[in-house]
């Protein structure tokens, strides 16, 4: 294993995760090639899927649950008249017999597809790392034992039809959190009545962070090895869309034990926000020191009387 790095790395990783790899076995090869200890994903990609996966390090680990939150977009791939266990292609058997897939028209299948928008109840698949009873349902799958699987509230935001050439249909999803595209690709077989599968699966977008800026593991590698990984890392403020409140070089001690700043210990602020938004906290130099909502908002910080609270903590990085 790689001796752990001197130098500390803080910030986001963007990487294009290949086919055939887990999301954990991606986290531990950055854990490797960055020295680093503290490296985590802000969400799993299945093994056969392809694309962004938002990597956090160091400090920057500590945002990683407000990075999970953002939507996502995928590029996805269906295939109709066949269905599967896993609802991917890992479960299709070549002796399974392959149904009729409807003679639909695009009109029809944008028709159909729009049923699927908003919020909507969503079952888990059988085949999937929730746990139930504490154990993994897909341990349980795999031990023929039959689980009556979680349903979830998810919300698709967008679903377009990029193209049919029956029985392989492209679409491109804008989803929440929690959403399993290959539960989406069994339903739309189960509602066409011709079963479906997803066949391919590609996620292009984490919130503002898209594919286009992210390193195959080969160029991590490289970066590594050249000592130059440290510049390919984001900040937090370029990750999350967050005004700032700045604070005082005096009041930066201070934050490490959660003192809530007052009138007097801020310097300015950053963007607008509301009260009750989320902003950060940030230094006279532009460091993020921790992310918390505002008590006031942007307009009312110099107009706060000495009771307002204005800002309240969720989680400090430095």
């Amino acid at each position: 294993m790689t001796a752990l790095s001197k130098t500390k790395l803080n910030g986001i990783l963007l990487i294009d995760k290949p086919s055939g790899m887990t999301s954990h076995d991606a986290v531990q090869q950055i854990r490797k090639l960055a020295g680093q200890r503290r490296v985590g994903h802000t969400g799993t990609l299945d093994p056969l899927a392809t694309g962004l996966l938002v990597v956090c390090i160091g400090n920057a680990t500590k945002i990683a649950r407000f990075i999970s939150e953002m939507d996502k977009t995928y590029e996805a791939q269906v295939c109709l008249g066949r269905s599967s266990e896993t609802y991917d292609s890992e479960g299709v058997t070549e002796e399974q017999h392959a149904a009729e897939v409807p003679a639909l028209d695009r009109t029809e299948l944008e028709q159909m597809l729009s049923g699927f928008l908003g919020l909507i109840s969503q079952k888990v698949p059988a085949y999937s790392a929730v746990r139930v009873d504490g154990k993994r349902l897909y341990k349980l799958a795999r031990s023929g034992v039959a689980v009556d699987t979680p349903e979830r509230e998810i919300e698709i935001t967008d679903i377009k039809l990029s193209s049919y050439d029956r029985p392989y249909m492209e679409l491109e999803v804008t989803c929440s959190k929690g959403t399993y595209v290959r539960s989406l690709a069994h339903e739309i077989g189960a509602k066409l009545g011709c079963g479906g599968y997803l066949s391919r699966l590609r996620r292009t977008r984490v919130g503002r962070l898209t594919v286009d800026g992210a390193l195959t593991l080969d160029q991590v590698a490289g970066y590594s090895s050249a000592g130059t990984l440290a510049e390919q890392l984001l900040p937090c403020d370029q990750v999350l869309d967050y005004a700032a409140i700045l604070i005082r070089d005096e009041f930066k001690e201070h934050v490490v034990s959660g003192r809530e700043p007052r009138k007097e210990d801020i310097f300015d602020v950053e963007g607008v926000f509301a009260t009750g938004d989320r902003v950060f906290l940030k230094d006279t130099k532009g460091l993020v020191m921790a992310v918390g909502t505002a008590g006031v908002s942007s307009d009312n910080i110099d107009r706060s009387g000495v009771d307002n609270t204005l800002f309240n903590y969720i989680r400090v990085l430095n």
